[in-house]
């Protein structure tokens, strides 16, 4: 795909930033922009971006795993609610300092969409974003979790894992 079809796509999408740092939203913000992003919404902590997720309905959100108030966890269990929350499908890309082995697998059963570590670059979130808007995952139960339809089929000491 050429950079101007992706620009487009990406373009009219509306992307919520959660990240506790103002420094790190402004960063990701200006990456966003560079590759064609206009609608653009903030959120310093958890509680702040299920606001804006109910109220200004983005596209996609772009998650740190550390917030306050509520955590990255916190938030994605909470969207991640069908019956409960009014927008359970929504993209999430976990952008993260933290790439422990363990945070990943928890943030794949929780839902998440993409991971990306801090720093990440203009490329990577862009390749990221193209994967959600391209080749969309239908949202599926598996056991007690609400998550994109995996792209591997799931062995079965997952599945119990995850029950």
């Amino acid at each position: 795909m050429s950079a101007k079809p992706a620009e487009k796509l990406i373009e009219n999408l509306g992307i919520l930033i959660v990240d506790e740092s103002l420094y790190m939203r402004k960063l990701t913000r200006m990456m966003l922009m560079n590759i064609g992003a206009k609608a653009i919404y903030e959120a310093a902590d958890g509680v702040a971006a299920l606001d804006i997720i109910r109220t200004a309905n983005p596209d996609v959100a772009i998650l740190d795993w550390d917030l306050p108030v509520l955590s990255g966890p916190q938030v994605i269990r909470i969207v991640r609610s069908p019956q409960v929350f009014p927008k359970p499908h929504l993209p999430i890309i976990m952008l993260t300092a933290n790439a422990q082995r363990s945070n990943v697998s928890e943030a794949m059963r929780l839902g998440v969409h993409e991971f990306l570590l801090k720093p990440t670059s203009p490329r990577a979130l862009s390749d990221r974003l193209l994967s959600i808007i391209v080749k969309p995952r239908p949202m599926v139960q598996i056991g007690k979790f609400y998550v994109p339809q995996p792209r591997r089929p799931i062995a079965q000491s997952e599945l119990r894992q995850a029950a």
